[in-house]
């Protein structure tokens, strides 16, 4: 097996773990946005004050 192909074998599969990566988390996201049972996160304007 040569070099280049080795190289273009781990760059497909490299691209496709950070596609399906990006997806995945793409899903979660939007599934979490639409439940109002979700905390809010910290940063949000209508989040609850944590500081003391």
């Amino acid at each position: 097996m040569d070099t280049t192909y080795l190289v273009g074998l781990l760059f497909l599969i490299t691209l496709s773990a950070v596609l399906i990566f990006a997806v995945v988390s793409k899903g979660r996201t939007e599934k979490r946005m639409k439940d109002d049972e979700a905390p809010k996160s910290t940063l949000a304007k209508d989040a609850p004050d944590t500081r003391d």
